[in-house]
């Protein structure tokens, strides 16, 4: 998942988390403090009190479509290189631009590392969640690893009810059931073609979830984009380290070779358009509130689903339309509950 939604900020750190999380992520967006809505403008001026909410509908709407592309991109890369290496060279694109960038707006101060402790662990939940986000996308459908990485906001509400004593009400725990029904009818076709490998976007979502619990603990203690920098620099040597363990177990799929071109290419995209996403979402959150902004979230399924269709011929069939629903309906069932505190 100043802030969006939770369920936002996880999927920005798959790709660039999203994300959020740097990707994603999410993690929260990526460009500065956390920020206020934009006042509406008055019904006498030129543009009409509407006009900035619906700003920021359009760049939240933008953002959020535009990470699933980082996702088919990185699909696209691992026919011809490693997913634990090209997640540890995604995220090293994204820890140098993310560097220079913090040098830019905030200097050396930027670099402070306060708990650096807490941050290996969530560089960790992060380089754990990627790389099984990467290698879920090898297994199965685009558009069905995404919509099971949709579970993690009530993933992320179980964790906290379990570990920091927050209170779970009614309403997590039905959509929580029906986001898990979602997950399994979407799993039961995949798990059988491809066995227990398809579980790995479930992972992903256990990783962000993870991430999320933790940015809580380090919230405030610097800037939004110097806690972004800080987790894809820490994440980095991590999954180096994944990848070398994978290329020393001699298993054909983690054997690491020299990259064509074509590969360092698409992971400096992804690294680029994940934070060209994440810059779209903080702007809509200047001109809309948060309550407004997280539906459009599930933007991402809608062209995930289309980009693993036309790119990949993995067409949806009505099991995975009607899981994807299912954790939909869960999702905007949770927000929806949720909307008077994020208001």
């Amino acid at each position: 998942m100043g802030r969006t939604s939770a369920g936002a900020q996880g999927q920005s750190g798959c790709c660039g988390l999203h994300a959020l999380a740097v990707d994603h992520d999410y993690v929260d967006p990526s460009w500065g403090p956390a920020p206020r809505p934009t006042q509406p403008m008055s019904a006498d001026r030129t543009h009409p009190a509407v006009s900035v909410g619906a700003q920021g509908l359009l760049f939240a709407l933008a953002g959020y479509a535009l990470l699933p592309f980082g996702d088919a991109l990185v699909k696209s890369a691992t026919t011809l290189w490693p997913a634990t290496a090209i997640a540890a060279l995604r995220f090293f694109f994204g820890a140098v631009g993310l560097a220079v960038i913090l040098f830019m707006r905030e200097g050396r101060a930027g670099f402070s590392i306060p708990h650096a402790k807490t941050h290996w662990i969530r560089a960790f939940a992060l380089a754990f969640g990627s790389v099984s986000f990467f290698i879920g996308v090898t297994q199965m459908p685009l558009g069905d690893a995404t919509a099971i990485g949709f579970v993690m906001p009530m993933i992320t509400a179980i964790l906290s009810a379990v570990f920091l004593g927050e209170k779970v009400g009614r309403a997590i725990w039905l959509a929580s059931l029906l986001a898990f029904i979602g997950v399994l009818i979407i799993l039961r076709p995949n798990v059988a073609d491809v066995g227990l490998a398809a579980l790995f976007p479930l992972g992903a979502a256990l990783g962000m979830a993870v991430l999320i619990l933790l940015n809580r603990k380090v919230a405030g203690n610097a800037s939004v984009l110097a806690m972004q920098f800080i987790t894809a620099a820490f994440a980095t040597p991590i999954l180096i380290d994944f990848a070398l363990i994978g290329h020393a177990s001699g298993l054909p799929a983690f054997v690491i070779d020299w990259p064509e071109a074509s590969v360092v290419l698409r992971c400096a995209l992804v690294a680029m358009s994940a934070s060209l996403a994440h810059a779209l979402i903080f702007i809509a959150t200047t001109r809309a509130s948060a309550a407004t902004v997280a539906p459009m979230t599930y933007a991402q399924l809608l062209v995930a689903l289309v980009l693993s269709a036309v790119f990949f011929g993995d067409w949806p069939d009505l099991t995975s339309l009607g899981g994807s629903a299912l954790i939909i309906i869960a999702g905007l069932y949770l927000w929806r509950n949720a909307r008077p505190n994020l208001s």
